[in-house]
């Protein structure tokens, strides 16, 4: 293999080893530590489908959350022609308590283009599909299909913030990390690459207390070098996540909740949910709040939940009452909610303990 293809001026050059070296003891690390994944297959080709579904499942959301949704979509829908044919609101329910909602949307109108036309064959076939980023169309492209392609996640940015000692901050950083994992890709076994990347960010080199004597890399590694790994990837300082204020409305009869459709565009998109005032930077006083009731009824307060999104901190309050709403909308009960209605909607259950 050639010589490592870039050599970033820094403090800790010349402890960094040729990509040849660097590829072999991973590969070899990963050969024997490699987590073992249900949508992971170690011999034989991998199922482009599974490796589609888990990566638009991982998208900003664990592993350890991921795995009961991905074995509950397999035993629904066992393949892609199954998932297009799939009414869109069961996909959404079976998604409720995964989260990003707009993933799983994507998904469906992926899996219908899939089912049409056939999966892609490289990485600039997927990035034409719903849903379908740089990071996610580069890992199935390579895992799938062992495309070199450059695979790059927060695991892999840390790795090669360490690796490398970059000074930059994040985000500032983005593309010259990159640059570096792009250097280092290989031919040879690129699926394994970019699996054993994230694999040795995501059980060694963590954002907290990484596990250097465990490290395939340490003797390479100008963080470690440094003294003070855990300070890389430099970040620039925390923003204060905004607050957000809304109210909720729950109304009941025999035993079910009124539930509404959340509109396609916008957070939550597309789910079900109890009716709800906007979300404001200021909270709601009674008055104001009821005039986006439901219906006309007793609304009492039951007490409030928070939820912090990506974006802003939410505390929603929780009005209930024994109401007959009007309009768009079903009785059911608070199981294919998301999240944060699930809180509101079972607060009011806690209540009457």
């Amino acid at each position: 293999m050639p010589a490592l293809a870039h050599k970033p001026s820094r403090p800790g050059d010349k402890a960094l080893a040729t990509r040849d070296k660097l590829w072999k003891s991973l590969l070899k690390w990963y050969d024997r530590n490699g987590r073992d994944l249900p949508w992971r297959l170690r011999e034989g080709r991998p199922d482009p489908y599974r490796v589609w579904l888990s990566e638009i499942m991982l998208q900003q959301t664990t592993v350890a959350a991921v795995g009961p949704y991905f074995a509950k979509f397999l035993a629904a829908w066992p393949d892609v022609e199954s998932l297009a044919g799939a009414a869109r609101d069961d996909v959404l329910e079976a998604w409720a308590g995964l989260g990003y909602y707009s993933r799983a949307r994507n998904l469906h109108a992926a899996a219908q283009a899939l089912a049409a036309s056939g999966f892609p064959a490289d990485e600039a076939g997927w990035r034409e599909l719903p849903g379908v980023g740089p990071y996610t169309a580069a890992a199935i492209a390579a895992i799938a299909y062992g495309e070199a392609t450059n695979v790059v996640d927060g695991n892999v940015e840390r790795v090669m913030a360490r690796l490398y000692a970059v000074e930059a901050p994040l985000p500032t950083a983005k593309a010259e990390l990159k640059a570096l994992a792009g250097a280092l890709v290989t031919d040879d076994r690129p699926g394994d690459w970019a699996q054993a990347l994230m694999d040795l960010g995501a059980t060694i080199c963590t954002p907290k207390s990484p596990k250097c004597s465990a490290c395939p890399w340490i003797d390479e590694c100008a963080a470690y070098a440094s003294g003070a790994p855990e300070s890389y990837p430099r970040k620039l300082a925390k923003v204060a996540r905004p607050e957000r204020f809304g109210v909720a409305f729950r109304a009941e009869r025999d035993g079910a909740i009124w539930l509404v459709r959340r509109p396609d565009k916008g957070l939550l998109g597309g789910m079900a949910a109890l009716p709800t005032t906007e979300w404001r930077g200021e909270a709601w006083t009674r008055a104001e709040a009821l005039k986006h009731a439901p219906a006309k009824a007793k609304w009492r307060e039951a007490g409030a939940v928070r939820h912090v999104f990506t974006h802003f901190a939410l505390t929603l309050h929780v009005y209930v009452a024994d109401a007959a709403p009007r309009g768009e909308g079903w009785w059911g009960d608070a199981r294919a909610l998301p999240t944060v209605f699930k809180k509101a909607a079972l607060l009011q259950e806690a209540s009457d303990e």
